[in-house]
């Protein structure tokens, strides 16, 4: 099985992205990373759902003034 050179190019890529902490192009190579990805995923979703009921809080209060 031959292993193409555009490949090993991408593989390269990114893996010097990923060293410099950046995310690079396709899944993470290390379990540690794909875990770290996963986690901000989870806080940016998180985030967005404190800030809708954030908002619902207030005018619901509003309301019932």
């Amino acid at each position: 099985m031959k292993i193409g050179r555009t490949a090993v190019s991408r593989w390269v890529a990114q893996y010097r992205a990923e060293q410099l902490g950046k995310p690079g192009i396709g899944k993470p190579l290390t379990a540690e990373l794909q875990r770290i990805r996963q986690l901000e995923t989870e806080n940016r979703q998180l985030k967005s759902d404190n800030e809708l009921l954030k908002k619902a809080s207030a005018f619901f209060a509003r309301a019932l003034k």
